[in-house]
């Protein structure tokens, strides 16, 4: 398992000793996920977050009409969870799943807190994390409030510049809430104004 990405996003935030590094990698347990296979379904206990070492997942809710709504993406470098069911331990709103074959590092909810007890600055870690997630969210929904759908997709690009051509068209319409077909349209024209 290449534990080098994981180590050195670690690093952007906080500094960890050789010890404290080998502690925290004991901790993860390496999963590889094919297309479309779920890291999490709605209704179930999500009792794990997921740091993505290569592909790409997705989190999504669907409504009562079957229209999938995709809050995130998380490509390589990105945590993902259902952070209401981790923390609340009820049941998760969201289901989680892969875009493409996908390796992650899965870290417990008990390991975690293990964590927490054994190597103290990781609670600044998660903090960080939890904490730009927070703005991260609260920006997006005063975006879909305010901006236009080609200012919502130009977001979207600077967001996941990765992503731009490898998810299908249908995901990054449903994540910025328009009709494939809109999309099309809209997409076409927003690159011959960036272009040009």
């Amino acid at each position: 398992m290449d534990t080098s990405v994981i180590i050195a996003h670690t690093r952007r935030f906080i500094e960890l000793d050789k010890q404290e590094e080998l502690y925290f990698l004991s901790l993860l347990q390496e999963k590889k996920f094919s297309r479309k296979a779920f890291l999490l379904r709605e209704n179930e206990i999500c009792d794990h977050a997921a740091f993505v070492l290569s592909g790409c997942f997705r989190a999504y809710s669907i409504d009562e009409n079957g229209v999938e709504h995709i809050l995130q993406f998380a490509p390589r470098n990105w945590w993902i969870t259902d952070m209401y069911s981790l923390l609340s331990h009820k049941p998760a709103h969201l289901n989680i799943d892969a875009l493409e074959e996908t390796e992650a590092l899965l870290l417990s909810r008990k390991n975690q807190e293990m964590l927490y007890q054994e190597v103290p600055k990781f609670e600044r870690y998660f903090r960080i994390l939890v904490e730009n997630s927070l703005v991260a969210n609260r920006q997006r929904v005063l975006d879909n409030l305010e901006l236009s759908a080609k200012e919502r997709y130009a977001k979207f690009c600077s967001t996941y510049p990765t992503l731009i051509n490898s998810v299908p068209q249908k995901q990054i319409a449903a994540y910025i809430g328009v009709t494939p077909e809109f999309l099309s349209k809209m997409k076409a024209e927003y690159w011959r104004e960036t272009s040009g």
